[in-house]
């Protein structure tokens, strides 16, 4: 399994192939329904992000409230589907790497191929096995919205799978979210 240390460069994403385990370790981000909905109002109000989505890798989850002297609660997959409406302006703004799971839709899909992005399967129901890989962790936008703000984690061998690679290869093949 190969491990990788984030941010991805162009050629270790562009190397990802569908299908593939692998390890990361570095920062990630996490942003949910919520937080995606501001993101894209500030892209189109062109405002600064909170964080630099060009070098970002976006975790599609909130984290469970933290247990006494844990780092982090369990913090499992959010599905991806439900951040599809949001990923072409996102990756029109330079996203590159997203963590879910679940099938992306065909406009997802798309926007993805088209600016050679990436996505990353992560195993529902794993949430306490994820925690494990989280040594830090910090808000870093929109508190207000308790689970759904944007948290900077940095992260020790986080296991994903490529679900679709740079290519637009899908590991689930020709299925369509509806809506799609």
């Amino acid at each position: 399994m190969r491990r990788f240390t984030l941010p991805l460069s162009e050629e270790d994403r562009t190397s990802l192939v569908c299908g593939e385990n692998i390890l990361l370790s570095g920062v990630l981000y996490t942003a949910r329904d919520a937080a995606h909905q501001r993101l894209v109002r500030a892209i189109d109000l062109q405002e600064i992000l909170p964080i630099e989505l060009k070098d970002a890798v976006i975790y599609y989850a909130g984290p469970s409230p933290t247990a006494p002297g844990e780092v982090i609660g369990s913090i499992g997959p959010t599905t991806a589907g439900r951040m599809d409406s949001f990923m072409p302006k996102m990756v029109e703004a330079g996203l590159r790497v997203t963590i879910g799971k679940g099938a992306r839709n065909l406009s997802a899909k798309e926007a993805m191929k088209k600016a050679g992005a990436v996505y990353l399967g992560a195993i529902g129901g794993a949430g306490a096995r994820y925690a494990t890989c989280v040594k830090s962790v910090s808000i870093v936008a929109y508190e207000d919205l308790q689970s759904e703000a944007i948290r900077r984690l940095e992260v020790v061998d986080f296991p994903v799978t490529v679900i679709i690679d740079a290519t637009g290869k899908d590991r689930y093949g020709d299925f369509v979210m509806a809506g799609g």
